[in-house]
Parts: C-alpha cells; sequence; structure tokens
C-alpha cells in the first residue's frame, strides 16, 4: 500500500502536462483513484493506513479540483515552469480590456437596476463564450508556443471574467429573490 506524494497532478492521474484536458478522462481517473484510496475503504484497517488514505484522498482531491477549473489548472502549469502569475501584485492590463470591463459592469448595472433577467443571463452567455475564447488562447500559448508571460497575463484577464461571471450570477440572483 503505497501512494506517491511526489507526483504532480498530471502524473497522479495520468495525463500529458497540458491545459488541454480530456475532462473525461481527468473524471474517471479521479473516480479510479477515490476507489482505490477512499478513507471509507480503510476504516477497519491500522492507524497508519487510515492516514495514508486520508491524505492520499485528499491530494486526489486538491488535484482533481485544480486540473478541473482552466484558472487553477493554468495557475498550476505555469507554478511546474517556475512562473508566478503574479495575481496579486501585478494588476497592469491592456488598456482595451479594463475598458471591455468597465463596460461590462455598465451593461451588468443597467440589467440589475433594471431587473431584465433574460438581459442579465444574456450577458452572461456572452461572457462564456469570451471565456471560452479565451482558454483556447491559454492553451495556445501554454501547449504549443509556451509564451510563459502570455499564458500568465491570460490567466491574470481570466480572473477578472470570473469576477465579472460572478457579479452577474449574483445580479442575476438578486432580481430573482
Amino acid at each position: 500500500m503505497t501512494f506517491d506524494f511526489a507526483q504532480n497532478h498530471f502524473e497522479l492521474f495520468q495525463l500529458p502536462i497540458l491545459f488541454a484536458l480530456d475532462n473525461k478522462q481527468l473524471d474517471a481517473q479521479y473516480r479510479a483513484l477515490q476507489a482505490e484510496w477512499h478513507p471509507d475503504r480503510f476504516a477497519s484497517g491500522s492507524d497508519a493506513e487510515r492516514r495514508l488514505s486520508l491524505q492520499a484522498s485528499t491530494q486526489v482531491n486538491e488535484a482533481w479540483q485544480t486540473l478541473r477549473s482552466p484558472v487553477a489548472r493554468a495557475r498550476y502549469l505555469l507554478a511546474l515552469q517556475g512562473v508566478d502569475t503574479q495575481e496579486e501584485t501585478n494588476t497592469a492590463m491592456p488598456m482595451d480590456f479594463l475598458m471591455n470591463q468597465m463596460i461590462w459592469r455598465e451593461h451588468i448595472a443597467e440589467g440589475k437596476a433594471s431587473q431584465n433577467v433574460e438581459r442579465l443571463e444574456e450577458l452572461n452567455s456572452e461572457l462564456r463564450e469570451e471565456m471560452g475564447a479565451l482558454e483556447s488562447e491559454l492553451a495556445q500559448q501554454l501547449d504549443v508556443a509556451q509564451d510563459f508571460a502570455a499564458a500568465a497575463l491570460s490567466v491574470r484577464k481570466l480572473r477578472f471574467m470570473e469576477k465579472l461571471d460572478q457579479e452577474i450570477g449574483d445580479a442575476i440572483e438578486s432580481v430573482l429573490f
């Protein structure tokens, strides 16, 4: 009964170290690892076995959560390359991106003020489409060009967009409830 805690997340799930992942394969590997290491399987085992299964199961869960999220996966890939995305310290963004953020926020505020759920859902759909395009760009930057500086900027952009997505969700919720 051994678990290699030194593996990176991709090795743990036996996946190539790429941004563009097969989510079905990731989920299948996750289920297999959870079936193997879930603490319930070791409930009657020794203290050492129960502790190992808990630690292994925790690592499997954390790795799965990281790889399921495009932003977290990109951040992790960059960290494996020794690149810090500087999300907390580097807020510099291209001017057109910042202007777009302001426009998005205005549209969200208008939709919320007019209690127009349909418009807010339309905004959400448009934003998710833009996020998908940026994720495709990120796959190109990480997996093909290995342009880690550009990828770090894309991660920071995606973080901004995730916040907008949350704002839209909050606005829809406030109108409905």
